[in-house]
């Protein structure tokens, strides 16, 4: 196989997985595996090693990474059910005091977006931040962008979140690593969108009407006058905080514990226990128990499972397109085109980090899926970096922050946030969220090139 061959099969093959994705009904995980099969064999693999490349790669990406992914969305279709998202939204409202339900609102989606995906969470916490609204007088805009924009940096960049954990699987980095590194980037990224989403909530000025189209009137900003009046507390059937929080808070804590004890070279019998209840495996399975214990007491049997088994179907599809990325990024590696690309890029001045940042971001650009756009990048990324001085675990960050790029029309989330807010006009619609997204997804670049030239 010579350098030429390889690289016009991983330029076909790319050209026809976007073709595939963008412009047929051919699923991204269908279109993965016929990428991946195409650069194979343009680029001079055998049939058979192809088909060889293509299972070990897809069966060795989702080894335990899919046991998370399921662990997440079970738990997360239990937080949806009872009552938990709201209950933090309201204990941070209460905790940060009147005149911060901005920052409060950011800080719920921060959390709450750690197991539930950020669609799901907004819709969820929408009818609060109306309410907050019509008690406050504040700007449904601001109010609700604040929520959007912690809802989606860390549903983009923090496990185990489906997509950030398909990626440190396809990057073969330690998720507790991603986790930690992932929390030290989406602060800023969450503090920069929500001044935006103060500043846009003035100048969208937005609360709620119940007899308008979009059930919300625009006012003038100067009319209005705040009310910092108790937002009514009908809190009796929701959760209490302890449980709430717990099956989130208890796997982060275990898996960053865990993490302390590999740094420090801890050992011991203490070192074996947080080893194995600190694995993401165990520390998300651990999540998922206290949720069906301590959430579900209201809910039947038949009801607790039915509601995970929802949250199974969609965790399949993202663990199919999981393992479709590691089927390409198995074969890049086989191929030698990982190689052969990682050596022009080392002869080139462009760093190797910005390569699947650069990638996320244009995939995302192009065709609305952050989960996509990060597996894509991580699956073309991967083999290229591995022989390459590149941390991994930055490289794989930054492939997560390019899917936060610009959310526009062929983003569904896109639409959730802005109909939801009763934004209809489409130049405001980009103002008030497009804006928002990249300018969080601009503060991800800077922070993974900092964090990449001081600890990389």
């Amino acid at each position: 196989m010579n350098g030429s061959q390889m690289i016009l099969g991983l330029i076909i093959g790319i050209i026809l997985l976007l073709v595939l994705i963008l412009k047929t009904k051919v699923h991204p995980f269908l279109a993965l595996i016929i990428s991946a099969a195409t650069i194979g064999l343009i680029g001079g693999m055998e049939s058979g090693e192809v088909v060889s490349s293509i299972t070990s790669g897809f069966g060795g990406t989702l080894g335990s990474i899919g046991i998370i992914i399921g662990f997440g969305v079970m738990m997360g279709q239990i937080f949806e059910v009872s009552g938990a998202a709201e209950r933090m939204a309201r204990t941070f409202i209460k905790m940060l005091g009147k005149g911060k339900e901005e920052i409060a609102l950011a800080i719920t989606g921060f959390v709450v977006s750690i197991p539930i995906f950020c669609d799901s969470g907004f819709v969820i916490l929408s009818p609060l931040v109306k309410a907050i609204s019509r008690k406050t007088r504040k700007s449904a805009v601001g109010l609700g962008i604040s929520l959007a924009v912690g809802l989606v940096v860390t549903h983009s960049v923090v496990p185990p979140t489906p997509g950030p954990v398909g990626v440190a699987g396809i990057f073969g980095v330690s998720v507790g690593s991603l986790l930690l590194w992932g929390i030290v980037l989406a602060i800023p990224m969450t503090i920069v969108g929500l001044i935006y989403a103060k500043y846009i909530g003035q100048q969208l000025y937005q609360l709620p009407d119940e007899e308008s189209e979009t059930g919300y009137k625009r006012v003038n900003a100067a009319d209005i006058k705040l009310n910092y009046d108790h937002i009514d507390d009908n809190t009796e059937k929701l959760p209490s905080n302890f449980i709430a929080f717990g099956p989130i808070v208890i796997p982060i804590i275990l898996i960053l514990v865990k993490q302390l004890v590999d740094f420090f070279e801890v050992t011991g019998g203490i070192s074996a226990l947080f080893t194995f209840i600190g694995n993401p495996v165990i520390a998300v399975g651990i999540g998922l128990i206290i949720a069906i214990l301590g959430l579900t007491k209201t809910i039947s049997k038949e009801e607790t499972i039915k509601e995970m088994e929802k949250g199974m179907k969609s965790a399949g599809i993202i663990i199919f397109v999981t393992g479709g990325g590691g089927a390409l990024g198995s074969v890049l590696r086989t191929s030698g085109a990982g190689d052969y690309i990682a050596q022009l890029i080392a002869d080139s001045s462009l760093p190797a980090i910005l390569l699947p940042l650069i990638i996320a971001t244009l995939v995302r650009f192009i065709q609305g899926s952050g989960t996509v756009s990060m597996i894509t990048a991580a699956s073309i990324c991967a083999p290229i970096l591995s022989t390459m001085d590149v941390n991994p675990v930055f490289a794989a960050l930054a492939a997560c922050v390019g899917s936060v790029f610009f959310g526009y029309f062929n983003d569904s989330y896109f639409w959730v946030v802005n109909r939801t807010l009763g934004i209809s006009d489409t130049k405001e619609q980009i103002r008030a969220w497009s804006i928002t997204s990249t300018l969080s997804w601009a503060t991800g670049v800077v922070g993974v090139l900092v964090l990449n030239m001081i600890f990389g």
